[in-house]
């Protein structure tokens, strides 16, 4: 198998399978999907989009918070992400539109839905495009939650710090590339660059008419076997460049998950945002 990108990687049925046995089978997307959910405030919700919602994680959480009669949207750019979804989770509340999320304005009526959610996935997307669709979609009042890794936001949670004890499994990856296949691993600066702070995020928020009500840099308390288990995952496979193919990826984690113990916990930070479209005026 060629390596996947994690922006274009998505729409491959092995990735997609993939990423619905992890979901299956460890709680990371569960619980961001359920905090999400709840900060969203949908006991009174009619209509709910779930962004970038792949196969239907957060939207499952979603469903479960809503009242009877109202309906999620799950919009994605991926039809191998939906098959799947659509394949296991049934409930006749739930409605599949395959776009990518700068045209979600195209398919949800202006001003009709109560909230937005998106689960790990902001980051891929054109944000400024996003959060004016989104802006056009919310009713006035109407709440949009959305998270962003640790590092991609440039935060880290005091427990990831507490928790570390030794080198991370993706930099012990790194060290066996390094030492196996003569990689040469992008630079510190590269590395831990910030590709969304929350700086640029309010500012884009507010240019799209949305106010910034919540933030909250929170923690995922995880194990080693965990971690590995999602770096499996097609498009999260490391090292991310090197021209490796999915196979030498899977060889350089088992090396690199040698060094280290299963039930070894982890942590990881997440930056959570939770804006809003302001109130009608008269």
């Amino acid at each position: 198998m060629a390596p996947q990108d994690a922006v274009l990687g998505w729409d491959e049925d092995t990735n997609a399978e993939a990423y619905a046995a992890f979901t299956r089978t460890h709680p990371m997307y569960e619980a961001t999907s359920r905090d999400l959910a709840r900060r969203a405030g949908l006991a009174d919700a009619r209509l709910v989009v779930d962004l970038c919602g792949g196969a239907g994680a957060t939207a499952r959480a979603v469903l479960d918070l809503i009242p009877p009669h109202a309906r999620v949207v799950s919009v994605d750019d991926a039809a191998a992400m939906q098959r799947v979804g659509r394949r296991t989770l049934a409930d006749p509340r739930l409605s599949w539109i395959t776009a990518p999320a700068e045209r979600l304005a195209d398919h949800v009526p202006p001003g009709s839905a109560d909230a937005v959610v998106c689960n790990s996935a902001i980051w891929k997307t054109r944000t400024s495009t996003v959060f004016t669709a989104v802006a056009h979609v919310l009713r006035p009042g109407g709440t949009f939650a959305f998270n962003i890794g640790g590092g991609f936001a440039g935060v880290r949670h005091p427990d990831e710090e507490a928790s570390r004890k030794g080198p991370s499994l993706n930099t012990l990856i790194h060290q066996v590339a390094t030492r196996d296949h003569a990689y040469t691993p992008p630079s510190a600066a590269a590395a831990t660059a910030p590709k969304l702070p929350l700086e640029a995020v309010t500012a884009r928020l507010a240019a799209a008419g949305l106010t910034v009500v919540e933030t909250e840099v929170t923690a995922q308390h995880s194990t080693m076997a965990e971690k590995k288990a999602w770096l499996s995952i097609p498009v999260f496979a490391r090292p991310a460049d090197g021209g490796f193919t999915h196979a030498q990826r899977m060889r350089i984690l088992d090396a690199a998950y040698t060094l280290t113990t299963p039930d070894t916990p982890t942590v990881t930070s997440w930056l959570v945002v939770v804006a809003r479209r302001p109130e009608a005026t008269s």
